[in-house]
């Protein structure tokens, strides 16, 4: 069993910055694959940044060269920063992480960008 647990949402102005963190714990470790999604009102779950363990890193078109996205190996955490936030980037974000062909979510926490 695996246990993925977000925390660092909450409200942000249009322009600031704003840290995600995840981490997965339980049976399993050493993820191949950790990251996060997210999803807006009325519109599909979409992909944010994704990490290798290796540390190869894939955006999303909609945050490239504003979020970065950062794991510790040893811990089997995330980190995703967020920079210059936009109002478009109001969603729940999901932590993910898979192994062996299996996907793991976290329950999401709220990100909300307003003035």
């Amino acid at each position: 069993q695996v246990h993925v647990a977000e925390s660092g949402g909450g409200l942000v102005q249009p322009g600031g910055s704003l840290s995600l963190s995840c981490a997965a714990s339980g049976t399993i470790s050493r993820f191949s694959v950790m990251g996060w999604y997210r999803q807006a009102p009325q519109k599909s779950r979409e992909m944010v940044a994704l990490i290798s363990r290796g540390g190869s890193a894939e955006y999303g078109e909609s945050v490239k060269g504003r979020f970065t996205i950062s794991r510790d190996n040893a811990k089997d955490t995330v980190v995703l920063e967020m920079n210059n936030v936009k109002p478009e980037d109001t969603a729940v974000y999901y932590c993910y992480t898979a192994k062996d062909g299996q996907g793991y979510w976290g329950q999401g926490t709220q990100v909300l960008v307003s003035a």
